[in-house]
């Protein structure tokens, strides 16, 4: 299996990074693209280092890389999760713009029929936002909000990423026991 982490610059960067873990465990190809803001908020919002981030993807790209193997829907790759996603990312996604890799790989999910997991993580949402994630709900996304169940009772923090980290990944079909499930 060969997923594709986005992670753009909206609060939330643990659920990449926790996604990135898991999948690093795993016998799946992961392609990393993080925007500059992502770089930053990861800075404020927790103690990873980029180099350990960077470590745990079997492929880092540029953002500005659109010569990447992702780019392109030649590339066979089962899918791609951005996590978290920032309104700007997923305005442009909805637009169709491709002004970085991020955006063109979530542009060949949709073209190609591949699935493509949004995790948003905005609050209030205005109009503007709701309308681009029916646009892209139509187009094929899958819009996952950064919203943890709370009936497995979480403890902490790490519980309530991996809730979302775990449903990320069984939307673009990557078993796991991360999180416990509804029973």
């Amino acid at each position: 299996m060969e997923i594709v982490i986005g992670i753009s610059g909206a609060s939330g960067s643990a659920y990449g990074v926790r996604i990135l873990e898991i999948l690093s465990g795993m016998d799946v190809t992961t392609h990393l693209v993080m925007t500059k803001a992502a770089r930053q908020i990861i800075d404020i919002e927790t103690d990873y280092s980029l180099d350990y981030v960077h470590g745990l993807a079997t492929e880092l790209h540029d953002e500005n890389d659109f010569t990447a193997s992702i780019a392109s829907g030649s590339h066979r790759f089962d899918g791609m999760i951005v996590a978290p996603c920032s309104m700007k990312t997923l305005g442009e996604i909805a637009g169709g713009m491709s002004d970085n890799l991020l955006g063109r790989a979530a542009d060949v999910c949709l073209k190609e029929r591949r699935k493509l997991v949004l995790m948003p993580r905005e609050t209030p949402l205005n109009q503007i936002h709701l309308e681009n994630m029916l646009k892209l709900e139509r187009a094929g996304a899958i819009i996952l909000p950064a919203c943890p169940g709370f009936y497995s009772r979480p403890q902490s923090i790490d519980d309530l990423v991996n809730s979302m980290a775990g449903r990320a990944l069984d939307l673009v079909g990557v078993d796991n026991e991360v999180y416990k499930r509804w029973s």
